[in-house]
């Protein structure tokens, strides 16, 4: 079996990112000496020099083997940019992350000083775009990390994406297999605030092999993962209410009577507005034909007058489909009659009260106004509701 290649990126009493056995020149060599096999790096450092930390970042992203980078103690500044180079990130229980703005030490003329204040604000983009490729996180919160120096602990670190994974030197923790079944390959959003829950895990049982924990821990994920399903969550309008499901309506599908996707609709038969037929058991579609299908067949010996061609249930799934469109159409009346309302009361409105109600779309980047563009009111009628969208677009489209 292949033994990972060790680097140590420890500060000495002389040197630190940039110089010494912690320059990218030295790194450079250490990583040709590995060939290609599986490297750990350590890291024990309050930082250095940017550029370096950026370079040596670069050749671990591109080294062709596995990198795992571990926070030991300290990785503060520089450091810390280094540590983002592994393709997994380990950091000690006790460990810490810092992260800041750079920094330079230079003299001169207000040209030259100038200078250096547009070199640090690029340096500064450049490393919150490493934070973030990493974090997955949204530029203005990096940089409002890196404007106020953060300290952070391994769990915090964690819950904010910036590691994997904490080194506790802990037994394995029996759940840990059925949370890595639950949280493999979903959303990075999603991961965290799964890591963050995990994260607070102070109570000493879970470290015990204990089946009804276990059966525990599998329904609170089942759960989370029955919310995360909801953003993907339809709707489709039928004679009989609204059936809730995810992806296409197919055979074999989860129908469900309300938007949690908790309570299977009653077994019955349902006709959609499109006049899709549709047989319902025990929660799941049991049974779906197109309109005209599945009907009897015409009585060859019947006259062929206007009455005597139309199959046998045609009328009976006409008036469903009709049914299903009313459905539709009064929740659309429904939402109009309000958005009328509130325009006769903005009508009754003096120029003041109006001029008052304003607000500006327009916010300076990073603007402590940046979330009140979100306060403003919708449109005076914007179908708001999955459904009522749905019977606008079904509604122009028959017009057409």
């Amino acid at each position: 079996m292949n033994q990972t290649f060790k680097i140590y990126l420890y500060d000495t009493e002389t040197d630190c990112i940039g110089s010494g056995e912690l320059s990218s020149a030295f790194i450079r060599s250490q990583l040709e000496q590995a060939a290609g096999t599986d490297i750990d790096v350590h890291i024990s450092s309050v930082g250095g020099s940017a550029f370096d930390a950026i370079a040596i970042y670069d050749m671990l992203k591109k080294y062709p083997g596995k990198v795992t980078t571990y926070v030991d103690a300290l990785a503060a500044s520089a450091a810390s940019i280094v540590a983002m180079g592994g393709h997994q990130i380990v950091m000690s229980k006790y460990a810490l992350l810092m992260i800041h703005k750079p920094m330079i030490g230079s003299g001169g003329n207000a040209d030259e000083l100038l200078k250096d204040v547009q070199m640090l604000n690029v340096v500064q983009s450049r490393l919150a775009q490493i934070y973030k490729d990493k974090t997955k996180l949204d530029v203005a919160t990096i940089n409002s990390f890196i404007n106020s120096v953060t300290w952070m602990t391994a769990e915090q670190a964690l819950d904010l994406g910036f590691i994997d994974r904490i080194e506790d030197y802990q037994p394995a923790v029996t759940n840990s297999s059925i949370i890595t079944a639950y949280t493999t390959g979903i959303p990075p959003v999603y991961k965290r605030c799964i890591n963050k829950l995990l994260s607070k895990n102070q109570n000493p049982k879970m470290n015990i092999q204990n089946k009804d924990l276990i059966e525990k821990t599998a329904s609170v994920l089942d759960k989370l993962m029955n919310f995360f399903k909801k953003v993907i969550n339809k709707q489709t309008v039928t004679d009989k209410g609204i059936l809730h499901h995810s992806g296409e309506l197919d055979e074999a599908s989860e129908v469900y009577a309300d938007e949690d996707m908790t309570t299977p609709v009653a077994d019955d038969s349902y006709t959609t507005s499109e006049g899709k037929h549709l047989i319902v058991s025990q929660g799941k579609v049991q049974k779906l034909t197109q309109p005209g299908e599945d009907e009897e067949d015409e009585d060859d010996t019947m006259p062929e007058d206007a009455f005597k061609k139309l199959k046998a249930g045609d009328v009976k799934n006409q008036v469903a489909a009709i049914k299903a469109k009313l459905h539709a159409q009064n929740q659309l009346l429904v939402e109009a009659r309000t958005a009328l309302e509130t325009a006769n009361i903005r009508l009754k409105q003096t120029r003041d009260e109006v001029r008052n109600e304003i607000k500006s779309t327009f916010t300076p980047e990073g603007s402590r106004r940046s979330n009140k563009a979100n306060t403003e009111e919708p449109p005076f009628f914007a179908p708001q509701s999955t459904l009522a969208q749905n019977a606008v677009k079904k509604a122009v489209k028959d017009a057409r």
